[in-house]
């Protein structure tokens, strides 16, 4: 009996329903944010088209430049140290046994949280009486810190606690991309004399940068969707030091009233995430294609 289809499928039809679902969702919005971007509109009112004085607006007032650069300090804490930490666990915990087994999971636990969960118990630890952190630096005879309430450490502090719970999701991933590591390639670099570093260094980290550029890309995106932690936690305060794109786009809607400045802010989001993301791919793929040619 043959097993070969007696029927074949295009691609693209087995794509179709994902696809639709895609634009239904992300592509529509995405048009509808990029047409009432051109108009003045708070709610209540007609709207009025302003053409780019969203935009203009944006950019005289200096927010733009600022949401920027403070998002993108964010996304860079979040991305450099879930992608080392989850690294780092992954090779440390990639062994039988059950301990190693508990570990993994304790570890992926805080991923599965809700945000809001996530944020509530940090905002606990984090006050500056009453909190855990406050209560051990007091007992060690130390200041305790304003994690929340000072402007300069407040959006590092979010990053922190961002990265204590992406970390358990890039550690998975590395796990997955280190059982496919040929253990036979391992055997014969330690026969010939290669050492623990030598071998993560030459064999295990070349084969694992796919799976890293998977990691820093999600670590990315999702980063730059942190809005959550930031509503529940500092409410992008202490004077907006922590207020970052998604968290400005919610407070021109809800708070400002600003359909159209929302949506010009949601069209720069876009583009600026749609930039990064084919940044870093375009720097694997540069990295992979002279690795190839040497």
């Amino acid at each position: 009996m043959s097993l070969r289809p007696t029927r074949t499928f295009h691609p693209y039809a087995m794509l179709a329903p994902t696809l639709a679902v895609l634009a239904l969702f992300c592509l529509v919005p995405l048009g509808v944010a990029f047409h009432k971007s051109f108009f003045a509109w708070d709610l209540l009112t007609e709207p009025e088209p302003v053409g780019f004085g969203n935009y203009r607006a944006l950019l005289a007032s200096g927010e733009l430049g600022e949401l920027i650069v403070r998002t993108l300090a964010y996304s860079v804490v979040v991305v450099s140290a879930s992608l080392t930490l989850g690294l780092a666990l992954a090779v440390a915990l990639n062994r039988e046994g059950r301990f190693y087994a508990f570990v993994r999971s304790a570890v992926f636990s805080a991923y599965v949280v809700s945000w809001v969960a996530v944020a509530l118990l940090w905002l606990w630890l984090l006050d500056p009486q009453a909190g855990l952190i406050a209560r051990v630096s007091k007992g060690l005879g130390l200041t305790p810190v304003d994690w929340l309430g000072n402007p300069r450490v407040v959006l590092f502090t979010l990053a922190g606690v961002t990265v204590w719970k992406i970390t358990g999701y890039a550690m998975v991933i590395f796990l997955a991309g280190l059982q496919d590591v040929p253990r036979s390639v391992l055997e014969a670099a330690a026969l010939d004399g290669a050492g623990p570093w030598q071998r993560f260094r030459y064999i295990v980290w070349p084969l694992l940068r796919p799976t890293a550029t998977f990691v820093a890309t999600t670590s990315l995106i999702l980063s730059f969707q942190a809005f959550d932690i930031v509503r529940v936690m500092t409410q992008g305060g202490p004077v907006r030091s922590s207020t970052i794109f998604v968290y400005a786009i919610y407070e021109q809607v809800f708070v400002n009233m600003r359909v159209g400045r929302a949506s010009a802010l949601t069209v720069v989001f876009f583009v600026l995430l749609l930039g990064l993301t084919g940044l870093q791919w375009w720097l694997w793929r540069k990295s992979a294609d002279s690795r190839v040619a040497t």
